[in-house]
């Protein structure tokens, strides 16, 4: 079943409510915070308090993407603030298992995600003690970019890792989603679809969640 996670970055914060309760009647699945510290990746977006403000009019799961420097730091602070799934970036961290681990004692889904230059098989040792693996098919910042179809390889490499290792965890993608990208992603053997600029500009945004989903 294909997860659909409207990425907020891409709403109007001057009607949040409204915008959140766009992405629920749409009948998608998730709500995707995008957290950037203007260090790790050049913007600044929002923190936890937005996070929490946001989650106080939906039962939408919480998905939140951490772009930051230093994201243990902060692990706790995110998941008060309603986050059940954390992914922080490979780059931003050395030691990797200990922050999964720092994840799960709390009680939340643990994600890595890799930026479009990262080879996708650093990240193999750790794939039996992640909830989830986020490709990013854009260099992460800035929405509306170009989807980058190198990176479609390492989403099939991950999931005949996956398939060869009797794995579990699942595979999202992040960055240029759109109908034509999503059917090239799925194919791949993606799970979770962030669409940002695609879904919020739609005139009918049920329709386009339906469509990524089938």
């Amino acid at each position: 079943m294909t997860i659909v996670a409207p990425s907020i970055l891409a709403a109007d914060f001057s009607r949040i409510h409204e915008e959140v309760r766009k992405i629920e009647s749409s009948g998608a699945d998730w709500i995707h915070y995008d957290v950037m510290d203007g260090t790790f990746v050049p913007p600044i977006t929002f923190g936890h308090q937005f996070i929490a403000a946001a989650q106080s009019h939906t039962s939408l799961t919480a998905d939140v993407h951490l772009m930051i420097e230093e994201p243990w730091k902060h692990f706790e602070t995110y998941s008060k603030s309603g986050a059940k799934w954390i992914t922080f970036h490979y780059e931003a961290a050395v030691h990797h298992h200990r922050h999964i681990q720092e994840l799960k004692n709390i009680g939340v889904k643990a994600g890595i995600s890799i930026v479009p230059s990262t080879p996708v098989e650093l990240i193999f040792p750790l794939l039996s003690f992640l909830d989830l693996v986020l490709v990013m098919t854009v260099n992460p910042g800035y929405g509306g970019q170009k989807f980058l179809d190198f990176c479609l390889d390492k989403i099939a490499s991950l999931n005949r890792e996956r398939q060869r290792r009797h794995l579990n965890f699942l595979i999202s993608v992040d960055g240029g989603i759109n109908l034509e990208t999503a059917m090239q992603v799925k194919e791949q053997g993606a799970d979770i679809l962030v669409t940002g600029s695609s879904f919020f500009m739609n005139d009918d945004p049920g329709d386009y969640v339906t469509r990524l989903k089938t």
